[in-house]
């Protein structure tokens, strides 16, 4: 185990004057703009090696310093191009995280046909749930395995909705071992509420959470379970799904916008329109605010936006650089957009 990630002037750029921000507790520190790679194992559509390669290159220049993956992303696809692409990087000037809880195991059949949770990869390897001890260090081994890097630095629980008691018995005990042994800087967990992963910090020592969707520029329900015990329990917060499954991603929403990974239903559109007329009115474009507002907490110690080419890195970084009036916050509020008590950025 090597010593603490530095603060380089590299971090330093990302996310304008935001500044690097400790991630957990073990000294490892991140900028305010991080990399997931769902797209680099091919979510949704087909990602070439080289536009991967482009994406992760492209991050790296403009300070990106964090990067997120998993098993679950392309059926192993993204920890081999994540792996690949930052193989020549010095090891101790970047922070990698991956997940547990899903194993990826070859049939050695013929795939025949593409994996079937919208990736966009042969089916010749399957996911087999396993949030075990044994599953968590074959899962972890794995990772190390398909990405050829030589340590994780942060490993989180995936999505353990319907597996409470066996993350809970299992999963974080082991993880909390290989943290004490320092196989591991920091663990957590990673999900799509907010509401379990408060239970997970209140009744385990993990000192990350990965959250996604629950707290947005549109809806903010992490305020009232999540943020308040993760300030408590001194744990980082990274922010994904910032954009609601897309639809904070354009400057209008429209019918063919999706939220909580399906088509947006009309009222949802409306609302998230109204916000951006709001936006506009004070010279800023949604997805602007909505990529700085989540930093406003002091619980959020980075925003994860993924990205699959050059060209959607570089407009992500951007979005972290334009300035925003104090009083675009205000307006929200006033307007019933914003959760009255919600953190906002303060300007500098």
């Amino acid at each position: 185990m090597t010593g603490d990630m530095h603060e380089t002037p590299a971090m330093e750029k990302s996310g304008g004057g935001a500044g690097p921000r400790p991630l957990g507790r073990a000294g490892l520190v991140v900028g305010p703009h991080s990399f997931g790679t769902a797209g680099l194992g091919n979510l949704y559509r087909t990602v070439t090696p080289a536009e991967a390669a482009g994406a992760v290159d492209a991050a790296w220049e403009v300070g990106v310093r964090y990067f997120d993956t998993a098993p679950h992303y392309g059926l192993g696809l993204a920890e081999e191009r994540l792996g690949a692409a930052l193989a020549a990087r010095p090891r101790d000037e970047f922070v990698i995280s991956t997940k547990v809880g899903r194993l990826i195991v070859g049939t050695g059949e013929d795939p025949g046909e593409d994996d079937d949770q919208g990736v966009d990869v042969p089916k010749d390897r399957i996911r087999v749930l396993d949030y075990s001890r044994d599953g968590v260090l074959r899962s972890i081994e794995d990772s190390l395995g398909r990405s050829g890097l030589d340590r994780i630095d942060i490993v989180l629980v995936h999505d353990p909705d319907d597996h409470y008691r066996e993350a809970m018995d299992g999963a974080f005990p082991a993880l909390e071992e290989l943290r004490a042994a320092g196989v591991i800087r920091s663990y957590g967990a990673g999900m799509n509420q907010s509401e379990m992963l408060a239970d997970f910090i209140r009744n385990t020592d993990l000192d990350v959470v990965m959250v996604a969707g629950c707290y947005s520029l549109l809806e903010q329900p992490a305020l009232d379970d999540l943020l308040p015990v993760a300030l408590e329990r001194g744990v980082s917060v990274i922010a994904a799904g910032v954009f609601n499954s897309g639809i904070l991603a354009s400057e209008r929403a429209t019918a063919a916008s999706n939220y909580r990974y399906q088509p947006a239903p009309p009222e949802i559109v409306s609302r998230v329109n109204a916000i951006a007329d709001v936006c506009e009115a004070h010279g800023v474009t949604l997805p602007v605010a909505a990529a700085q507002f989540v930093l406003g907490h002091p619980a959020i110690a980075t925003v994860c936006l993924g990205a699959r080419s050059r060209a959607q890195v570089e407009r992500n970084e951007s979005l972290f650089h334009q300035a925003i009036p104090g009083e675009l916050w205000a307006a929200l509020k006033n307007e019933g957009y914003l959760d009255p008590s919600a953190p906002v950025p303060q300007q500098t």
